[in-house]
């Protein structure tokens, strides 16, 4: 056991000194860092609860979706029965259904077409043999497609798989420094912001669905009118978005939506001065667009966010070129914020902000300080114990520990980890344990002293009988650490990751790095006797 070939020397103190250089970068100002190369800028993102910042926690609208997802079979109904030439009539919403009455001479065949819109559901649903409609006869040629629970759930799960990727393309548009955003439950989405003191635009960013489309405005009735009830079937009643609100008359069919951007940003009216958003189209969008406004030189349309208008300009030559601009009334940062918006797409669905937590710099910085000073009382404590109880191995205890800490987090720096005051209790703690392991090896060395054996072979014994104790209880608790993780969220799983990440540079540290000392001093020292 103490006995060491050269290159496994070598690479002993190779792997600790890489691993402890990777937490560096920490101890340099950010400007500094950023001026290194890439691979060496990793380093600790302090968290929420160290750095203060923003905390919100958003729920999807489950109604929202399921409305969605019956308009879709609606929608999916009416194509089939017309591409199959099937005269219906009826055809609405009710409950979970969608409900169509046919003549029963086309009962069978539409039953037929119908039911090839029901497809398996994914994932484990799909092995129990649940589809995403159940088509049923329901008696005098009335057909009905109903939407399972089970449908509805895999739909909120897609929903708000999209909704996380979207939200983190708009957080990250605010410049922020390593958003933690994740799926919280099956229809809750968490946003962590650090250093985002104000969440007011946070929330305006995520609140708004991002629902652009162009639309014509339909001219042949006053808005006035249409506020008494009088609106045509193909057209509906919106508001501007600006005060004063004013009511516009926009048709329902869509030109181009918002889908067809691939590009936004804020800018300035060269005639005006006044704050615009240019916008870029795809190819798609591009003719879709140019088609639009040639076939409507001269007449109004909408450009219509979420269901308000925000700008409704006069169509005065066509546009071929795939580009516009959007104005109305901006303020720099509103032109600011719908170009994030549109450059990051629309959301499948609403979210509501159901809990709003901000936790100010000055509270993180006291959290910081007082885990600084709990970090520094306990390894003093620690460091004089093991001085005290066994001397000169004691310092080797100390050196393995200090090596062990260092390495922690240059592997947390590796991983660009978020540091929590919980995963400083877990370092703490990782402290703890490392010195028991020392204290387990050292004990069993006085065990096989008294037994007779000489210092060399005591040594070596209490390293070898020692290995099954310490890693039985390591790998307990890294089993502790890994359900924490798996299981719990936010603190809790920070918590479960240093102490995870502390107890595998432990049992490194206690096999290798303090065997190696020790075996280097038996190599130089020959000791009759082991100071202990």
């Amino acid at each position: 056991m103490l006995y060491f070939t050269r290159w496994k020397a070598l690479g002993i103190i190779l792997t600790a000194l890489i691993v402890c250089l990777c937490a560096v970068p920490n101890f340099f100002p950010e400007a500094t860092v950023k001026k290194w190369p890439l691979w060496a800028q990793r380093h600790l993102v302090l968290g929420l609860d160290l750095q203060g910042g923003s905390y919100l926690l958003l729920e999807v609208d489950a109604n929202y979706v399921k409305k969605e997802k019956l308009d879709q079979v609606r929608d999916d109904a009416r194509r089939v029965l017309r591409e199959a030439k099937i005269g219906y009539t009826g055809l609405s919403a009710k409950g979970d259904a969608v409900e169509v009455r046919v003549k029963e001479t086309d009962l069978a065949t539409a039953l037929t077409k119908l039911r090839d819109l029901s497809q398996p559901l994914g994932g484990l649903l799909g092995s129990s043999g649940q589809r995403s409609l159940e088509i049923t006869d329901a008696g005098g040629g009335l057909i009905r497609l109903g939407v399972p629970q089970a449908a509805i759930t895999e739909r909120v799960r897609q929903t708000i798989e999209q909704s996380i990727q979207i939200v983190e393309r708009r957080v990250n548009q605010l410049g922020t420094v390593e958003p933690v955003i994740q799926r919280q439950g099956t229809d809750r989405i968490l946003v962590q912001v650090p250093g985002l003191q104000d969440p007011t635009r946070l929330k305006e960013l995520l609140g708004k669905t991002a629902k652009m489309e162009f639309r014509m405005v339909d001219s042949s009735v006053p808005p006035d009118q249409a506020q008494q009830g009088r609106v045509p079937p193909d057209s509906e009643l919106l508001m501007s978005a600006s005060a004063p609100k004013v009511p516009y008359v926009v048709k329902k069919q869509v030109l181009v939506s918002g889908g067809d951007l691939t590009d936004a940003q804020p800018g300035f009216d060269q005639r005006t001065s006044e704050p615009i958003v240019s916008f870029k189209f795809n190819s798609s969008g591009s003719r879709k667009f140019a088609t639009a406004t040639t076939e409507n030189v001269g007449l109004p349309f909408a450009i219509v966010l979420d269901n308000e208008v925000i700008s409704a300009p006069v169509i005065r030559e066509p546009i071929t070129g795939g580009q516009g601009q959007i104005s109305g009334n901006f303020t720099v940062q509103s032109a600011n914020d719908l170009a994030i918006l549109l450059r990051a797409g629309a959301l499948p669905a609403p979210l509501t902000v159901i809990e709003e937590r901000t936790v100010g710099p000055g509270l993180g910085q006291d959290s910081i300080e007082k885990g600084e000073l709990a970090a520094y009382v306990g390894s003093i404590m620690v460091i004089v114990f093991m001085l005290v109880t066994y001397r000169l191995f004691g310092v080797f205890a100390n050196i393995a520990v200090a090596i062990n800490v260092a390495m922690i987090f240059g592997l947390l720096s590796l991983l660009n980890a978020t540091l929590t005051l919980p995963g400083i209790a877990g370092i703490v703690l990782t402290v703890g344990i490392a010195v028991d392991s020392n204290v387990l090896i050292y004990e069993r060395i006085r065990e096989e002293l008294r037994g007779g054996r000489n210092a060399i072979s005591a040594i070596d014994a209490g390293f070898k009988r020692a290995l099954a104790t310490i890693l039985d209880s390591n790998i307990t608790t890294f089993i502790a650490a890994a359900v924490l993780f798996y299981i719990g969220t936010g603190p809790v799983r920070g918590f479960a990751v240093t102490l995870g990440i502390g107890i595998i540079t432990t049992v490194f540290t206690a096999f290798t790095l303090t065997r190696l000392i020790v075996a280097g001093w038996v190599r130089w020292k020959r000791p009759r006797s082991v100071p202990i």
